[in-house]
C-alpha cells in the first residue's frame, strides 16, 4: 500500500464537505489477548490510549467493552479491482481497537469511497477535512473495486488489512501484556464491503464466506448514507462472534472425552470465553436485523448453544465420575 502522511482526528468530526460515498469497506483482525488474566477497565483504557487528545470509551453494560479513539492514516495508492482497472485514490483510512471483557482484542480499518473524485490530486488539507474518506481520481468502478477488495488486491493496492495489523502489532508490544494466554487460539480476519441498496430496499447480507486460511468475507447492501462507523461496528460484532465459534470448535475438536486432561482443556474456555456470547449488543438498531440471516443459516447462536452444552455435559460427567470414585467402597 502506498502510504502518505499520517494524521489523526476526532471520530465525531463533521464530514459535511465530504462527497457521498457509494462503497464502504474495511478489515478486522480478531484475537485472544495474550495475557493470562483479562484486563480490568483501567488497564484496558491504558492499553487502548492511542491518542493523548481523546479518551478511550468504556462501557460496562451489557458487558465490559473498551474502544480506542479513531486514528487516521493517509493513503495515496491504486484501489484493488477485479477487472484489472487501475484507479488511483487519495484520502484517509480510520483505524480503531476494541477490547471485549478484557479478553478479546480487535483492530480494524475502514473507509468510504465516493462515486467520483477530483481529476487531479489535491493538497492534503483537502483530504484531512474528510476523515475516513478515500477519493478516486475520476470515476469509481465501484462493483469491480468492491470485488477487488474482497479478493485482496495486488501488492501496492490499498490494503486495509495492513493498517489493521499494524495497529494490532503496536498494541501487542504493550508492557501490560505478559504473553501467557490461557488457551491456544488463532487470530481471524474479516474483510467486508458495503454497497448501496436498490431504491428503498432494506439492508442485507449478500454473501458471508469462510475461507480455510482464517479469512472471512462479507458483502453487504445498505441504504445510502449509512455511517461507515456503524457498518464497522456491525462487522466487528460479526467478527467477534465468528472468532468465538471458531475457537470453541477447535477446543472441542479431537477432544478425548472423559478424564482430567479433558477438564484441563475445557476449563480455560469456560473461564474466559463462554460468557462473551452477546450478538447485536452494540449494533445500531438500523443494522441489527442483518444478524437474522446468520441466525437462520448457518445458525450462529444455535451452534454456540450446542457447543456450550457439550462442554457442560463433559464437566457434569467428570464431576459425577469423581464423586463416584470418592464413595466407591474399597474391595
Amino acid at each position: 500500500m502506498g502510504a502518505g502522511e499520517s494524521a489523526s482526528t476526532s471520530a465525531s468530526r463533521e464530514q459535511g464537505c465530504a462527497p457521498p460515498v457509494v462503497l464502504v469497506c474495511g478489515e478486522i483482525r480478531t484475537c485472544l489477548l495474550p495475557s493470562l488474566q483479562a484486563l480490568d477497565s483501567g488497564a484496558a483504557a491504558q492499553l487502548l490510549a492511542l491518542r493523548a487528545d481523546e479518551r478511550v470509551l468504556l462501557s460496562e453494560r451489557p458487558n465490559l467493552h473498551a474502544r480506542s479513539p479513531d486514528t487516521l492514516t493517509g493513503v495515496d495508492c491504486p484501489l484493488p479491482s477485479a477487472n484489472g482497472a487501475r484507479t488511483r485514490a487519495v484520502g484517509t483510512v480510520a483505524a480503531r481497537a476494541v477490547l471485549t471483557e478484557g479478553r478479546v482484542l480487535q483492530t480494524s480499518a475502514h473507509c468510504g469511497i465516493p462515486a467520483a473524485g477530483p481529476d487531479h490530486r489535491q493538497p492534503w488539507g483537502h483530504y484531512l477535512v474528510r476523515p475516513a474518506v478515500v477519493e478516486p481520481l475520476g470515476k469509481l468502478p465501484h462493483e469491480a473495486v468492491a470485488q477487488g477488495i474482497l479478493d485482496g488486491g495486488r501488492h501496492g493496492d490499498l490494503d486495509l488489512g495492513l493498517i489493521a495489523v499494524q495497529l494490532l502489532t503496536r498494541l501487542l508490544r504493550s508492557p501490560l501484556l505478559d504473553h501467557r494466554p490461557p488457551l491456544k487460539s488463532r487470530p481471524t480476519r474479516l474483510r467486508w464491503v458495503a454497497l448501496p441498496t436498490d431504491g428503498d430496499g432494506p439492508p442485507a447480507i449478500e454473501r458471508f464466506t469462510v475461507a480455510e486460511d482464517e479469512l472471512r468475507t462479507v458483502r453487504l447492501r445498505v441504504p445510502e448514507g449509512t455511517p461507515g462507523a456503524d457498518l464497522a461496528g456491525l462487522c466487528a460484532d460479526l467478527a467477534l462472534h465468528d472468532w468465538l465459534l471458531t475457537t470453541v470448535v477447535r477446543v472441542l475438536d479431537g477432544l478425548r472425552l472423559g478424564g482430567r486432561p479433558t477438564i484441563e482443556r475445557l476449563r480455560p474456555a469456560v473461564d474466559h470465553l463462554l460468557h462473551l456470547w452477546m450478538p447485536r449488543a452494540r449494533v445500531t438498531k438500523e443494522l441489527a436485523a442483518l444478524w437474522d440471516p446468520l441466525e437462520e443459516q448457518p445458525g450462529f447462536t444455535r451452534q454456540w448453544r450446542t457447543l456450550v452444552q457439550r462442554i457442560r455435559d463433559q464437566l457434569t460427567l467428570h464431576a459425577i465420575q469423581a464423586r463416584y470414585r470418592e464413595v466407591e467402597p474399597a474391595p
